[in-house]
């Protein structure tokens, strides 16, 4: 059997949708390495830093990771500006939408909330509210996307910056993407990490 027997859905049969099952199982697996090939083509996305998207990607990642932060923190920073080039007018739900089944929920949300948080750097400028953040005043991660955003986001197009190269980041990424979808002892509701850890810091510098 190399394709299944149905031409509707909802004709199919349990050993159509078996079928179907196992090649989407495999497929899955090549999640980490395709992310990562999107990632290299924000080299080529729109820019107009002083550094490529590419380059603000890996900026965040390496702040994050010589903060000391664990591996959740980081493989979603590296991809926090992903959905730059496929929605540009919601990157951030984009890139959430990604993490959402494999990394810590406080992830999630604080990569879904970024943009709105990030006004409060530029908003007056571009004819947006600049305190756009404050709508989610009292939430429990309200104060990570604060120090995500000032940390390793709005600080990360600096050309000067001694930024790891993607190669470092890949295995991270591959590892997150392997673990089961929605796996509870990886969403952790509720629970907050902190971004900076300065002993696992020290020991990385």
């Amino acid at each position: 059997m190399d394709h299944v027997k149905f031409t509707a859905m909802k004709d199919g049969d349990k050993e159509d949708y078996d079928f179907l099952t196992a090649h989407e199982i495999e497929y899955t697996r090549g999640t980490a390495d395709r992310l990562l090939t999107a990632l290299e083509t924000l080299d080529d996305s729109l820019s107009g830093y002083q550094v490529t998207r590419l380059g603000r990607s890996v900026q965040s990642a390496t702040r994050a990771w010589r903060d000391g932060a664990d591996t959740d923190w980081v493989v979603a920073t590296l991809l926090h500006d992903i959905g730059d080039i496929f929605a540009p007018y919601n990157h951030d739900e984009y890139a959430a939408s990604i993490l959402k089944s494999c990394v810590r929920e406080q992830c999630t949300w604080v990569v879904e909330k970024h943009g709105d948080f990030q006004m409060i750097y530029y908003g007056q400028h571009v004819g947006a509210n600049p305190h756009k953040r404050d709508a989610y005043k009292g939430h429990p991660y309200f104060d990570d996307c604060a120090a995500f955003c000032e940390r390793w986001d709005q600080s990360s197009v600096d050309p000067d910056y001694a930024s790891l190269s993607l190669d470092f980041f890949r295995d991270m990424v591959r590892d997150v993407f392997a673990r089961d979808a929605y796996d509870p002892d990886v969403m952790q509701p509720g629970v907050r990490v902190p971004l900076q850890d300065a002993e696992v810091a020290a020991a990385r510098a």
